[in-house]
């Protein structure tokens, strides 16, 4: 594994820790390629339950590696388009992720740091994170984040910040969408760690289930026929599976699931 990317497992949660403290964390195709390759492990190991996003040093990532900038600028559009589709693709693969995600940011977030705390499904930030959709500012677009972006802060915020390139706080970013909480940053860890004991006490084939229904549910649009009968199938899939059985049944014995059993 990349050493710029530390993985370890806290019990049922796979950490994903940035690990470049000198360059705030920044991204090149290798750290990309490191989060992508880690991403896939996780996705087939039935052991994961949840996973943390997080990053060593003063930032919680800082966009784009200069370096990596500088050889970007001399490639050519298929070279560009090829790179271009690694970091899209990473980001894809966090967001489908068939386990529920949790991004820890205690500091600055840009360009595509903010992409990647958008991508996960739940934000927790310490009142020192910082914001900012900087592309602009160097005459750029932030087209791979931005379908991530948009979701977690609406059409009208993206209009002004992706324009602007300023830099916004915790509460901004809280009162945006983009943040669930916001703690102060002696609290950050306990906040996380009260998030994670929640999600990992759910059914996985239940976790499963939800992100793609969060996906159909949330296309836009009218509540079609279609949709309210797609529901309908879906519920009744997951009552009459062995994992929904197992959760009722639980329940009414007043009794831990068995995903939650001790092992041994």
């Amino acid at each position: 594994m990349n050493a710029n990317l530390l993985v370890e497992r806290r019990g049922p949660v796979a950490v994903l820790t940035l690990n470049r403290p000198e360059i705030r964390n920044a991204f090149d195709d290798a750290l990309i390629a490191a989060l992508a390759e880690a991403l896939g492990e996780i996705e087939r190991d039935d052991s994961v339950r949840a996973v943390l996003v997080a990053g060593n040093g003063p930032a919680f990532c800082a966009g784009a590696d200069l370096n990596w900038m500088k050889r970007m600028a001399g490639y050519s559009f298929e070279e560009n388009l090829a790179d271009a589709r690694a970091l899209a693709a990473m980001l894809a693969r966090l967001e489908r992720l068939p386990k529920p995600t949790v991004a820890r940011v205690h500091g600055p977030a840009f360009a595509g740091g903010v992409g990647l705390v958008a991508a996960c499904d739940v934000a927790v930030g310490s009142t020192e994170a910082v914001f900012a959709l900087t592309e602009v500012k160097i005459g750029l677009s932030p087209a791979t984040i931005s379908p991530y972006v948009i979701r977690a802060i609406g059409e009208r915020a993206a209009r002004r910040y992706f324009h602007t390139g300023e830099r916004f706080g915790a509460e901004e970013a809280h009162r945006l969408g983009l943040l669930h909480k916001v703690c102060a940053p002696e609290r950050l860890d306990a906040e996380v760690a009260g998030i994670l004991d929640h999600l990992v006490a759910g059914g996985p084939e239940a976790h499963r289930a939800i992100k793609d229904l969060i996906r159909t549910a949330s296309r836009g649009g009218p509540v079609s026929d279609a949709l309210v009968e797609d529901t309908a199938r879906r519920i009744a899939a997951i009552r009459v599976s062995p994992e929904g059985r197992e959760g009722i049944a639980s329940f009414l014995e007043k009794r831990k699931p068995a995903w939650l059993a001790p092992k041994g």
